[in-house]
């Protein structure tokens, strides 16, 4: 329950304030975020069990897929 109420509390006081380039910035945090946890946590993982090259190409793949479809629907 913790979430939820935290969201809505969140929600209230930040909301007079949002605006399309802050939510533009935390999205962009959170991307980045999860490119650093995919780097540093999955590939060495994907390493240890012999899978890596897997690891990288898939990771690559998906980054590719991403900036094209930024592209073409921009």
């Amino acid at each position: 329950m913790a979430e939820p109420v935290g969201a809505l509390f969140g929600f209230l006081i930040l909301m007079p304030f949002w605006t399309p380039s802050i939510n533009g910035f935390i999205l962009a945090a959170i991307s980045g975020i999860m490119v650093f946890i995919s780097i540093d946590e999955l590939l060495p993982s994907a390493q240890k069990y012999g899978e890596h090259h897997l690891s990288i190409i898939g990771l690559m793949a998906g980054m590719i897929v991403m900036a094209t479809s930024l592209f073409l629907f921009i």
